[in-house]
Order: structure tokens, then C-alpha cells, then sequence
């Protein structure tokens, strides 16, 4: 944690220095002594002082200073921070302002100068002041805060970014300035420039206004370009089927390399809880899986790109390209496509208008607190559905499922559906779905259609959250591999079964298990054709994938 900050101000450059040097020969191996010549320079550094989170424990003022007395000074920084201890350096003719002072500006203390011997005028004030700051002190939360409106897109896909990237960060809701103390002094700090929202300040004290994620993601010191231009294996999606893949050919000796779009873990990330898992009999969520893979990853030396796109695959020979969206270009013996799906969109009227402010794509765990004593609406019948629902459950007031079917046995899992139906607060309701989403700057109502009576009823609520199955996000590799109808990659079995598709197979040999239509390209997890859609399945096919590549890798 950083020292606390003692901050004295006087114009007289003498008296400046002597107080600086008095408090630094007294506090200095447990604060920090800053100085300032004027009210206004010292104003300025308060408010940076706060755009840093940094504690500030003491303000130590001279009541006569040109253009902005003592007093004037510390009324204003009160505003700043209120529970600093704000003492005053005073002339034996300044006493009858100074304790007028403490009955206006409730100052803790004036001092007349000379204050020699230190020891005895200056240090037992001092000690008692802090002493008493101590006491009182609870430690600021020291790492990124992301500043923005609730219903503000760009700020929740910030807040995403960080959440699934594991990165600390504090949210700060400027529409709370009115009622939370904590908020309007931060407010108040960044006063002197105007605020373009959503506003990330850093824990070194960067601001940045309006970043996208690739900005935030150089300024946190992601890893966004690739240390080398050639690989043994470059992987294409950070979910579980990408993660294992990585592990397994990092640690047998594959220069491996994984580019992910978003964040590692995938959709998987976003489970707020799992189960069912091999060898977590407690279960544990989606992020801690992400988190744990990750780690492991590195550890073998996988190098992890993040955020960053592939674009497009080219062929030359037996290597394979890969355009990244940075401009930048790698290349491999062996490919593994792991991008998993997309979540299917909600066709209805003005849903593209509400996207993040009130209508959201799957969520993080932590979007829940968000919405603490709302009504919460769930789209979806699937496992996934299941999870957020559960999560939600525990901070709004009510959560109700949206299910198209007139059950959840054949796409949930039995041991989700009975937790459902042992919290009092999820209702499920089957037989419908949502027609349409209305609301000004953001969602305030949905209507929902029954689709046994085809009645329909408009409802108020400020979080549609939807999970209604996946497509594959396969358009890059249009022209490259063979896919189905809907898009998902075929390989092994499935590429030969049919003859328009077996011709495409220019060796003598079958494709191996998880080989598309490219000798050396494999693919794995839920873009795969015929996939099992479970985490441990996608955990599997990675694994086994790398045994095929070695096969492949020895035949170049």
C-alpha cells in the first residue's frame, strides 16, 4: 500500500522548506511529505493525488498566502478529502481567524509559527492528529476503476473486458455522485477537465477517456504482439478445448502460440458455477477454470495474444499463415482452430438499439450485484441459462426464466434443474419467448408472448440477459475449410462420410480424428461439426488433438 501523503503549503519559500524538512525528519519512514507554493498548485495535486486512489492524512496550510488564503484552501479541499486532518500554520495576529476557522471550516488544529523546538511545538500535535487519522483509516481500493453510466455500452464492455481478463477493477457509477460520498470527491477531483464517460484511471495514475479494449489492454501490459513470426503450432480461440490444446503441446515441446479475441476461457468463463466437472466435487466456476488453464499455460511457455483476431488463413506449402488484426502476420506447421461459437441473437424489435444497457449477450458472475433487488429476465433453457439464473438469484429480488420448450430436461442438466426448483425466487416460465424490447436510453420493458394461448403481456425490467444456443463465427475461413450448412468445421469422419466433401481431401490417407479439409488444420470444440457442447468434451478434444499433430508434424 502506498504511504499516506502529508501535504503542506505555504508561498513563503523558507518557511517551505523548513516545515518540508521538519515533517520528513519526524514521518517520513511512514508518510509521504509533499509540499505545494500556492492554494491553487496545492488543489491540483489533491485532485491528482485522488484520480490515484493515493490516502492523504494531513494538510498542513499557512492562513497567509496571496490569491487563496489558508482557510480558503482547506474549505475547498475538504471537498476532496474530507476525513485528510487539516491543521493551520498561523501568526500570533492570525489567532482570532484561525479559531473562527475551526467553528467554519472545522480545522483539527492551528499552529503559530515559529514552531521550534519542533519536538515540543510541532511533533505532539502532529503525532495526536495522525494518531487519530489512523484509527479511522480504511485503505482505498488501489487498482483500476473504470468511471461510467450503468446503461452505457462502452463502459460495460469495458467492465466485461476486465472481469474476464481476471484484472481487479472497481466500478464507479457517476449517476451515484448524489448520494454516495466516495463517488462525488472522486467527481470532484477530476472537475478541472471535462469528463468524456467511460473514464479508466490506473492504478500509476493514467486516465484514459472513452478507451477501446485494445488501448486498455497495451496500457495493462496484455500481450497483444507475438514474440516470434514462426511456430510450431498456433492455436485460434482461448476457450477450454484452445486452453488444453495449448497445455498439451507447450509441455510436450511445441513452440505454441494461442490467439484469442475477447479473453481466455471462452463462454466457459462465464459459468458462474460448474458442477459436474472431473475432480471439483464442490464444483467451482467458469473464471476459476479459465484462471487455473491459463496459469498452466504459461507455465509451459504458451504465449497468449490477447485481445487480438485472426483474420484470415493463407496456405503456402506445407506452412500456414495467419493474419492477426494487429496488421501482423504468423505463421505454423500445424493450425488448431478452437473459436468455439457465438451467442445466437435475438430477433426482435429493438434489440440491437438495447445491446449492453439493459440487453446483454450471456455475463460475467460479477454483472449479478448489478442488478441487486431488480426482477431479472433469463432467455434461455440450457445449462448455461441455468447457471446465470442461479447467480442472479442470489442478489435480485426475482428471476424469471423465458424458456421456448415445455421443459428443461432435454437441454439442462438434472442436477441444475432441481437447484432451480429449490430457490423461491426463479420462476420458469415454458411455452415462451420475447416478441419484442422497449425503453428511452435504455431497456425499461419487454413484452413476451405465450406460445400455448398466444397472449401476450408487457413487463418492466431494466436486465434481459439471453443464452439461446450458438452459431459458429467461421466467415474468416470461407474459401479454406470445408463447413456444414450452419457453419461448423468439418473434420475426420464427418469430412469423408459425404462425396462432394471427401473429394476435397487431396491425400491417399483418411484425415485424422479432428483434421479438417487442410492436412495440418485441425479443429476443435464447439466450432467443430458433431461436437459434444460440454466443457469437459472441449478439454478432451484439445488433448487429443495435439497427438495427431505430433503425427502430422513427423510426416513434414
Amino acid at each position: 500500500m502506498a504511504k499516506p501523503v502529508l501535504l503542506t503549503v505555504d508561498d513563503d519559500p523558507d518557511v517551505l522548506r523548513a516545515i518540508e524538512r521538519d515533517l520528513r525528519s519526524r514521518f517520513s519512514e511512514h508518510y509521504r511529505v509533499i509540499r505545494a507554493d500556492s492554494g491553487q498548485a496545492a488543489l491540483e495535486t489533491l485532485r491528482q493525488l485522488k484520480t490515484r486512489s493515493a490516502p492523504v492524512s494531513l494538510l498542513l496550510a499557512d492562513q497567509r498566502m496571496p490569491h487563496m488564503s489558508g482557510v480558503e484552501f482547506l474549505h475547498q479541499a475538504m471537498a476532496i478529502y474530507p476525513d485528510a486532518k487539516r491543521a493551520l500554520l498561523t501568526a500570533y495576529a492570525d489567532t482570532d481567524a484561525a479559531i473562527q476557522a475551526i467553528n467554519e471550516v472545522k480545522i483539527d488544529h492551528f499552529l503559530l509559527k515559529p514552531w521550534d523546538p519542533p519536538e515540543n511545538e510541532l511533533y505532539p500535535v502532529l503525532d495526536d492528529l495522525l494518531e487519530d487519522w489512523q484509527a479511522n483509516y480504511h485503505p482505498p481500493f488501489e487498482g483500476t476503476r473504470v468511471l461510467g453510466n450503468r446503461w452505457d455500452a462502452r463502459s460495460y464492455e469495458l467492465r466485461d473486458f476486465l472481469a474476464r481478463h481476471h484484472i481487479p477493477y472497481q466500478w464507479i457509477d457517476v449517476e451515484l455522485a448524489a448520494s454516495d460520498p466516495e463517488v462525488a470527491q472522486l467527481m470532484a477531483a477530476l472537475a478541472g477537465e471535462p469528463l468524456r464517460l467511460p473514464v479508466v484511471l490506473l492504478k500509476e495514475g493514467t486516465r484514459l477517456d472513452q478507451p477501446n479494449t485494445t488501448q486498455l489492454a497495451e496500457q495493462l501490459h496484455l500481450h497483444t504482439r507475438a514474440e516470434s513470426d514462426q511456430y510450431d503450432l498456433i492455436i485460434i480461440g482461448g476457450g477450454p478445448a484452445g486452453l488444453a490444446a495449448a497445455v498439451y503441446g507447450a509441455s510436450e515441446g511445441l513452440r505454441t502460440v494461442m490467439v484469442e479475441r475477447e479473453a481466455p476461457g471462452g463462454q466457459a468463463a462465464l459459468s458462474s458455477r460448474i458442477e459436474n466437472y472431473l475432480g471439483f466435487p464442490s464444483g467451482l466456476s467458469g473464471s476459476d477454470l479459465a484462471r487455473r488453464a491459463v496459469t498452466q499455460a504459461r507455465r509451459f511457455g504458451v504465449e497468449i495474444l490477447s485481445p487480438l483476431e485472426a483474420m484470415s488463413v493463407r496456405l503456402d506449402g506445407q506452412y500456414k499463415f495467419v493474419s492477426l488484426s494487429s496488421g501482423a502476420e504468423i505463421s505454423c506447421h500445424a493450425l488448431l482452430i478452437a473459436t468455439g461459437v457465438r451467442w445466437r441473437k435475438l430477433e426482435v424489435p429493438g434489440a440491437d438499439r438495447f445491446l449492453d444497457c439493459g440487453m446483454y449477450y450471456g455475463a460475467t458472475p460479477a454483472e449479478a450485484v448489478s442488478c441487486k433487488d431488480e426482477d431479472v429476465y433469463v432467455v434461455g433453457g440450457a445449462n448455461s441459462a441455468g447457471q446465470a439464473a442461479m447467480n442472479f438469484s442470489k442478489y435480485a429480488r426475482r428471476v424469471v426464466m423465458l424458456v421456448r420448450g415445455d421443459s428443461l430436461a432435454a437441454t439442462m442438466s438434472s442436477y441444475l434443474i432441481d437447484q432451480i426448483k429449490q430457490t423461491p425466487n426463479i420462476t420458469v416460465e415454458y411455452n415462451t419467448r420475447v416478441i419484442s424490447v422497449q425503453g428511452e436510453e435504455r431497456l425499461e420493458r419487454i413484452t413476451v408472448e405465450c406460445g400455448a394461448s398466444g397472449q401476450q403481456d408487457t413487463v418492466a425490467t431494466s436486465a434481459l440477459f439471453i443464452f439461446i444456443g450458438a452459431t459458429p463465427d467461421t466467415d474468416w475461413l470461407d474459401g479454406v475449410l470445408e463447413r456444414d450448412e450452419r457453419g461448423f468445421i468439418l473434420a475426420g469422419r464427418d469430412l469423408v462420410r459425404k462425396p462432394e466433401t471427401r473429394k476435397k481431401w487431396p491425400l491417399e490417407r483418411e484425415p485424422w480424428l479432428m483434421e479438417s479439409s487442410v492436412p495440418g488444420i485441425f479443429v476443435v470444440g464447439d466450432v467443430r461439426h458433431g461436437s459434444v457442447k460440454r466443457v469437459a468434451s472441449g478439454v478432451g478434444e484439445g488433448s487429443i488433438a495435439v497427438q495427431f499433430i505430433h503425427q502430422y508434424l513427423s510426416q513434414v
